[in-house]
């Protein structure tokens, strides 16, 4: 291999549809002040513009007690409240309503990396989702988290994401978060919106990519469910919604002939961000398939990302590379194909 050299892989073409839905993906309350112009509008009229909702999803924002005029809570009732001039308006895209609760699985496996003062770091295996849509769902990281933590329901953001302080995609493997205290939840999420969390992935990607670099693009959601983002072109990154800054730098491990092991730090947190920014600078990682990645012998069709390590103040903790993680690592330092 010839040094300085940069090969990257002759991905298989893929699309993704123009946005349909660019609504809310930060982790906080949205806030909105009703200008002169706007007074005399409905309030599911106006919040379907600002957050580029449809009408029928607002409703369900106020049915769940997401939406507050100057501190009050509304709700569905409220769809056609005549806004005046001056109405602060507030939205929790996230709130749960108050009695949903996660079902308990005291059989479910759960590995703990370390723990502290109203904190827990689990190592999630891929294919595990974090946390339930519903509260008949089963086989999820909170689920077993609950059945041995019970106090941590109603924590954060309460419900069905009682507790959780940041997110891991499904197939996404490594260490992952988790408040059992409300103090310690709102301190880690202080911390992750300030973006003083240290996150450190390793990924596989398709390619040989020798140089460290990094990644300040725009993302947008391109589509709901399920769900895809888009990388959004420096004009449109002015003016379109739904549009998030992000940032991430890499650095090449290990460089094999038709693949890279890189470690992966990203500094802001959006869905998808590291699969999308590899696959837009054309390392796509390793079984993702949603980006364009190759099938690779032993990823089980899931992307080949771990995430190593998480850090921020007295909380710290590690997690080695998953079986079919390292097993891939080991065949392609072989010499082997994908």
């Amino acid at each position: 291999m010839r040094v300085g050299s940069v090969f990257r892989v002759a991905m298989r073409p893929f699309t993704l549809p123009r946005p349909r839905y660019t609504g809310p993906m930060q982790e906080k309350a949205r806030e909105f002040s009703v200008g002169p112009h706007e007074s005399g509008r409905r309030l599911d009229l106006f919040l379907a513009e600002k957050l580029a909702l449809s009408r029928s999803r607002v409703r369900r924002l106020l049915a769940r007690g997401a939406v507050r005029l100057a501190g009050a809570q509304l709700g569905e009732s409220a769809k056609g409240r005549t806004l005046v001039s001056g109405d602060a308006l507030s939205v929790d895209p996230y709130r749960r309503p108050e009695n949903e609760c996660t079902r308990p699985e005291p059989d479910a496996s759960l590995a703990v990396l370390a723990e502290g003062r109203g904190w827990l770091a689990l190592d999630k295996p891929a294919g595990t989702p974090v946390h339930p849509l519903s509260e008949n769902e089963t086989g999820t990281l909170l689920g077993a988290v609950v059945a041995r933590h019970p106090e941590i329901q109603g924590v954060g953001e309460g419900g069905l994401r009682s507790g959780v302080v940041h997110r891991l995609d499904v197939d996404t493997s490594g260490v992952m978060l988790m408040a059992t205290t409300e103090e310690r939840w709102q301190s880690l999420r202080r911390a992750f919106e300030a973006h003083r969390v240290e996150k450190v992935y390793q990924a596989l990607v398709a390619g040989q990519l020798e140089v460290a670099g990094g990644a300040n693009a725009g993302l947008a959601l391109a589509r709901h469910r399920p769900a895809r983002v888009r990388v959004v072109d420096s004009e449109e990154r002015e003016r379109a919604r739904g549009v998030w800054d992000c940032r991430m730098t890499w650095r090449p491990l290990e460089v094999f002939e038709m693949a890279t092991l890189l470690e992966v730090r990203p500094e802001t947190g959006f869905l998808h961000q590291i699969r999308v920014l590899l696959a837009h600078r054309g390392y796509p990682l390793l079984g993702d398939r949603s980006y364009g990645g190759p099938d690779a012998a032993g990823s089980a069709g899931r992307h080949m990302l771990h995430a190593t390590r998480v850090a921020v103040d007295d909380v710290e903790a590690e997690s080695v590379p998953s079986a079919d993680f390292a097993e891939l690592r080991d065949r392609l330092k072989a010499g082997h194909a994908w």
